[in-house]
């Protein structure tokens, strides 16, 4: 089994791209949980299922053009991660280590987040090519974030 967890606040117009994606991803062999702004709430669920793939997908400040995605590494995602949720991702990772074979964290970077409904133009853009090499497992052509990208 392969999962795809989606965080953000959709009521946060891009942080809510993490959540846009789980909702338009399916794919047989995949579970798509939209976990929103409490991810830590799936712990329990995803350590049961012990997924031979996790791709988790949220809205982060890299300083890159708005709908741009990286992936980005372990080391990375702690400085990059874990203000607008109530547990970080990499403490939340961490705790399902030992029963998820590989973990991709996948950020993608918001243009506007202040509060309302529905991504920016660019964002939507940009999660609808990350959408098509999800569908594709094409998860090898996703960039990863180097390190005079970050901000």
């Amino acid at each position: 089994m392969k999962v795809l967890l989606g965080v953000g606040n959709p009521l946060a117009r891009d942080d809510g791209v993490g959540v846009w994606i789980a909702e338009n991803f399916h794919k047989e062999g995949w579970l798509s949980i939209p976990a929103r702004q409490a991810p830590e709430n799936f712990v329990g669920k995803l350590a049961r299922l012990a997924p031979e793939i996790l791709v988790v997908v949220d809205a982060v400040e890299m300083g890159l053009r708005p709908g741009e995605f990286r992936r980005i590494g372990n080391q990375r995602a702690e400085t990059l991660w874990g203000s607008t949720h109530s547990l970080p991702l990499p403490v939340l990772l961490d705790k399902l280590a030992h029963t998820v074979g590989n973990a991709i964290f996948v950020g993608i970077q918001p243009k506007d987040l202040s509060l309302g409904e529905g991504l920016s133009p660019e964002v939507e853009r940009g999660a609808r090519r990350l959408l098509r090499l999800l569908q594709r497992e094409d998860l090898g052509a996703i960039p990863g974030l180097e390190p005079e990208e970050r901000s």
